[in-house]
């Protein structure tokens, strides 16, 4: 039976207003702060930090806020049949059936439109990203592109959503510039891990590789080592991609690459428990000592960016030993 069908003939409970804020998970903002660090860099980079600096950064969360919640609103409703065979999920306002299309629809749109308002007034590039992202929602939920039902597509597809956070904090700094492309891939690479890591401990709280597969089509697919596996290695091409980017541009960021390996295992150690915070990474800020962890290797980064060790410049030397005849 279809949502609609589910809707109309009252087999569900008749929409609330609670339910269409609660698709738009407002709770799930807190992963913009992926934007953050883009914007960031670009402000060390140019040394633009004022009261305008500060409002457009403002005005760029609202805005990436916005179009996430709309590609929450329709990933709500398009994965409803799927969502009932999650053991969480299935209490979910879609799921249950409480949802109507044309209100979704709406919600959407308006969503989306706000979103995009405040984009275009941000810059051109910032407005473009802040597309890309609406498209990504579209082409990661909606049939018959729909990479999420795709092995492997799913997770670097989704993950793209990351460097594109990244973008949009930079643009709305430097809208005349792109930052490394190391970075960005290591943004893409690392959001990657943190999504295969989100679908291994899925797959192991359903504990049914049938139910698992009618919840999501990419389990048809996948076992707990394949996933591993997987995200082992888009860790190790974010670890080295991000190696590239510290040495490249800031020979002090070296320093934090052992804190950045710590992060990546701390991680997996968390992912590898029963009912992990990485099934919703929107929780993960329940873990008091990794958050606290996180803001320890922030907090490096930011010294560091300021702080010259020019004893450190011997690495970049080609011939540390030489021999004298």
């Amino acid at each position: 039976m279809t949502v609609e069908n589910h809707v109309e003939t009252g087999l569900g409970a008749g929409p609330r207003f609670s339910d269409y804020v609660r698709i738009a998970r407002p709770d799930h903002w807190i992963k913009n702060i992926f934007m953050l660090p883009g914007a960031a860099l670009a402000i060390a980079l140019s040394g633009e930090l004022g009261v305008g600096t500060v409002l457009a950064v403002a005005a760029a969360l609202a805005s990436l806020c916005l179009i996430a919640s709309a590609n929450y609103t329709i990933n709500e409703y398009l994965d409803a049949q799927h969502d009932r065979h999650h053991p969480l999920k299935k209490s979910r306002p879609g799921a249950e059936g409480r949802l109507e299309f044309r209100l979704v629809a709406l919600q959407y749109l308006l969503l989306a439109a706000a979103g995009m308002l405040i984009a275009q007034l941000l810059g051109t590039p910032f407005m473009l990203t802040g597309a890309a992202l609406l498209l990504m929602g579209l082409a990661y939920n909606v049939p018959p592109v729909r990479t999420k039902d795709r092995v492997y597509l799913d997770v670097l597809s989704e993950s793209v959503n990351n460097p594109l956070r990244l973008l949009m904090g930079w643009f709305v700094v430097l809208p005349d510039a792109l930052p490394p492309a190391s970075l960005i891939l290591a943004y893409w690479m690392g959001g990657a891990f943190l999504m295969a890591m989100k679908r291994y401990s899925e797959y192991r709280r359903i504990g049914d590789p049938g139910r698992a597969g009618l919840y999501r089509r990419s389990f048809r697919f996948y076992t707990e080592e394949k996933l591993l596996l997987s995200s082992f290695f888009y860790a190790l091409l974010a670890a080295f991609l991000l190696g590239v980017f510290l040495v490249k541009y800031r020979i002090e960021y070296l320093l934090t690459l052992p804190l950045f390996a710590v992060l990546f295992t701390w991680y997996l150690a968390i992912a590898l428990r029963a009912d992990s915070a990485a099934q919703a990474p929107e929780k993960l800020h329940r873990e008091r000592s990794f958050m606290a962890f996180v803001g320890v290797l922030s907090v490096a980064v930011a010294v560091l960016t300021f702080v010259d060790l020019p004893f450190l410049n011997f690495l970049m030397d080609p011939y540390l030993l030489r021999f004298r005849g």
